[in-house]
């Protein structure tokens, strides 16, 4: 969602910050602003605050920050998402305090004396604000944000660091934020909780960066240090210091790691979405790279949690699993408890995060959580984590993208997809790499219970193995799909359907075709037609069939003539031996081959591709789809 960047330096840092945030343009925003400290330009030796914000992209927040001069050694800058207000220039951020205004005293504009970045949301804003207003503060925005730059103005007695400190103490909800004060150049403070934060190191030993995503920071530093939930940094020109929660000094551990910035060139493709779909063959690859045996080893975290915390012990604990997740990710559970069911005989409850927490349930300790998040970041399932945790279940695993993010960090047990960096909103790679890594942790667990032979566990290691093959025989399938996106193009509703382990393929197919063509689509299992959806059928509103040659598909046949008898046009998904053939009202895409249980890693691609070219031929903004946003870090 929303991005920071901010910097402490000895040169002008406004490029390195205006670089951040096109780094962060992916994650979706609508408007977006740079604030700096002018001291120790030339002429300028006391300095001040200075902000340039804008509604446009960040290209445009570049050319305004030309126009006007704007240059500082100390800076922060943001995109935002909206969530308090609209998308508008008094809503961006930089916000500024100005501090109180005595009654009666004209509105003039006045310097700013603390300026501030946020992501999150503050969910106790209206009681702060009223306070505020009532001590003489004017707030010019709709947002939760200004509430804090108005606080920590308060607060401020001499000391940005004890402010901040002091501030965040009121605050409730999730936030990351940076801040200046105007009073002490060449200082920045950040805090986080609930929302992620990285410092960056500068390689002269005098810069200090911080951001939201390491990825802001590509190019310019390759030392990271992730704050922890409730950490305080002060960032000054070559030092830096964190404090807990409680106040305390800490260390925290440095890490050496690429940003992965050649992960934002576009190469030959015309999206990234395009891109990172035909990026699946290799990102399986990489997720399955060293996996030469069904091992407990492959879920160990490289968290030190204590003895007896280890994945072969856990394994042989537990009784039934829950699998918490959000979105695309939350489909991927649904697959997975096909697989959990059927293969490790364990019961499965798959359970949408952001719904979990609000609702009595019953829990059992001898439940394993596995939670599914791309970034490691997403606040709804960090939050169901938690709250499962609250309850007594402790024995934890996560399958991330991540290695250093929260989720990761807060799980006992973890498996690393290796989808690399996805830019475009709409997910791809990261969700046929969860499928990989939920594939592997079926199988561990059924080999934990002595229901996987030798002889099984080497097959299915040999079919996973082909994945990628397979895969890239799909992706030769485009220009049919292409054809099948023409006809799309001028729909505004469709019908997905699938039974069994590809009902939620369908249902992740009709959520692509949603997220970024803005046609509106539905996915159902297919016996449920009957029962309520055949109303809505007609010529005009496609109907796609994912239609494997498994043990239902004999019913799905029944079902697509339900479809047909009612004058429904159907764009099926079949198996080459499935015995489905192309007639009036009938088109059909081969698959190259019956995949089995693995199936879904390989149906899901032409449905992605079918979003992604009916997307390209309604002109829609394909990476950066309306009102969305790729890391979604605020319940």
């Amino acid at each position: 969602m929303c991005g920071i960047v901010g910097a402490v330096s000895t040169r002008n840092i406004v490029p390195i910050l205006l670089q951040g945030l096109q780094r962060l343009e992916y994650r979706g925003y609508d408007s977006c602003g740079v604030a700096v400290h002018t001291a120790g330009l030339a002429g300028n030796p006391a300095g001040e605050l200075r902000r340039v914000r804008g509604v446009e992209r960040v290209a445009d927040l570049a050319r305004q920050c030309e126009q006007e001069h704007l240059q500082g050694l100390t800076g922060i800058a943001h995109t935002r998402w909206a969530t308090h207000g609209a998308p508008a220039v008094s809503n961006a951020h930089p916000h500024f305090s100005t501090g109180p205004r005595a009654a009666g005293a004209p509105e003039g504009e006045r310097p700013g004396r603390v300026t501030l970045v946020h992501n999150g949301i503050i969910e106790n804003h209206d009681e702060l604000r009223a306070e505020l207003q009532r001590r003489g503060y004017h707030f010019v925005s709709q947002t939760d944000t200004e509430v804090i730059v108005h606080l920590v103005d308060s607060l401020y007695d001499g000391d940005l660091l004890a402010a901040v400190q002091a501030a965040t103490a009121q605050l409730r909800g999730s936030y990351s934020l940076a801040v200046l004060h105007r009073d002490e150049p060449q200082r920045l403070v950040g805090a986080r909780q609930g929302s992620p934060l990285v410092l960056g190191l500068g390689t002269d030993g005098k810069e200090v960066f911080l951001a939201s995503d390491a990825m802001a920071l590509a190019g310019v530093t390759d030392q990271f240090i992730y704050l922890e939930e409730g950490d305080v940094a002060d960032l000054q020109l070559g030092k830096h210091w964190i404090t807990n929660r409680q106040g305390e000094r800490v260390n925290r551990p440095v890490r050496t790691g690429q940003a992965m910035s050649g992960a934002a060139e576009l190469g030959p493709y015309r999206h990234y979405m395009q891109k990172e779909i035909f990026e699946q063959p290799r990102a399986i690859a990489d997720t399955l790279e060293g996996v030469h045996a069904v091992v407990p080893e492959l879920f160990e975290a490289a968290n030190n949690h204590a003895p007896g915390d280890g994945a072969y012990a856990t394994f042989k604990k537990i009784r039934q699993v829950l699998i918490l997740a959000c979105g695309t990710s939350y489909y991927a559970g649904c697959v997975a408890k096909y697989w959990i069911e059927s293969i490790a005989k364990l019961p499965c409850q798959v359970e949408i995060a952001s719904e979990y927490r609000y609702r009595d349930s019953v829990p059992d300790p001898d439940t394993l959580v596995v939670t599914i998040t791309q970034s490691g970041e997403t606040a709804d399932t960090l939050s169901a984590l938690r709250h499962a945790q609250s309850l007594g279940m402790h024995h934890t695993l996560t399958v991330c993208n991540v290695a250093t993010s929260a989720m990761v960090r807060e799980c006992k047990l973890a498996y690393i997809t290796r989808a690399g960096v996805e830019i475009g909103v709409a997910s791809t790679k990261a969700f046929t790499t969860q499928l990989a890594g939920l594939f592997l942790l079926t199988l561990a667990l059924a080999k934990s219970r002595g229901l996987l032979t030798d002889a099984q566990e080497a097959q299915h290691l040999k079919a996973m193995r082909h994945l990628p093959v397979a895969l890239e025989a799909v992706l030769a399938l485009e220009p049919q799909v292409i054809t099948w996106a023409e006809q799309f193009a001028g729909k505004e509703n469709a019908l997905f359907l699938g039974r069994g382990l590809h009902y939620p393929v369908a249902q992740e197919g009709a959520l692509k075709l949603k997220e970024i063509t803005y046609i509106h689509a539905e996915a159902y299992a297919a016996g449920e037609l009957k029962h309520g959806p055949l109303a809505l059928v007609t010529s005009a509103m496609p109907v796609v069939t994912v239609a494997p040659n498994d043990a239902l598909l004999e019913k799905l046949k029944s079902n697509m003539q339900e479809v047909r008898a009612r004058g429904g046009v159907l764009y099926v998904l079949a198996d080459a031996d499935s015995r489905i053939e192309p007639a009036e009202g009938l088109h059909v895409i081969r698959m190259p081959e019956h995949y089995g249980q693995l199936s879904p890693i390989l149906h899901v691609v032409p449905l992605q591709l079918l979003a992604y070219h009916t997307a390209v031929a309604r002109g829609t903004d394909v990476d950066k789809p309306r009102n969305l946003a790729k890391s979604v870090t605020v319940e």
